[in-house]
């Protein structure tokens, strides 16, 4: 029995880019499940049935990791020994310094009873937005670069992109909170 493929990628038998066809990358994930499904081996051997068992669930992994193109990138990142940053350890983007604090101070006196913060809140959820929008439309510029290019310059930037996400994905959260 051959061994497990050792990354996300191999799972698939594609190459680690950034930029994926996910049609194609489903299309394989339907077929890869219905190949290696456990159902399939249950009169092979015990080593074979453990294979199948084993792949499918690294299939899942895989899948699940890759069809999201955030996740992906992380993955891709941690690949090559870049892990994401922590919002714990890194402070907000310079630029967002005050719309967080007017955030904040608009969800205290929300907390705090006064109904009239909730068009504050809305109108910096909808900034948020509108920001999130343009860094996932940023990040797959930086897809296609990095396929293209393989540098270690994209991923750093990618890394940045992304960790500047993550600190206004939890802004939209906490704002969607509070609207809710």
């Amino acid at each position: 029995m051959n061994s497990l493929p050792s990354d996300y990628y191999s799972v698939f038998g594609i190459a680690p880019t950034l930029a994926l066809d996910l049609p194609e990358l489903q299309r394989q994930f339907y077929v890869l499940s219905k190949q290696f499904h456990p159902d399939r081996f249950a009169r092979a051997s015990a080593p074979e049935q453990q294979y199948a068992l084993d792949f499918t669930s690294l299939l899942n992994d895989a899948w699940r990791v890759l069809r999201d193109p955030v996740s992906r990138a992380e993955y891709l990142l941690k690949q090559q020994g870049l892990e994401p940053g922590d919002s714990r350890t890194n402070p907000p983007p310079p630029e967002l310094l005050e719309e967080v604090f007017e955030l904040n101070m608009a969800l205290e006196e929300l907390r705090a009873g006064d109904g009239d913060a909730r068009g504050p809140i809305a109108e910096a959820l909808d900034r948020f937005l509108a920001m999130r929008d343009q860094l996932d439309r940023d990040r797959e510029a930086l897809f296609v670069r990095y396929d293209a290019q393989r540098d270690a310059a994209t991923l750093g930037d990618l890394r940045a992109l992304l960790n500047r996400r993550r600190y206004i994905e939890n802004l939209v959260r906490d704002a969607q909170q509070a609207l809710s």
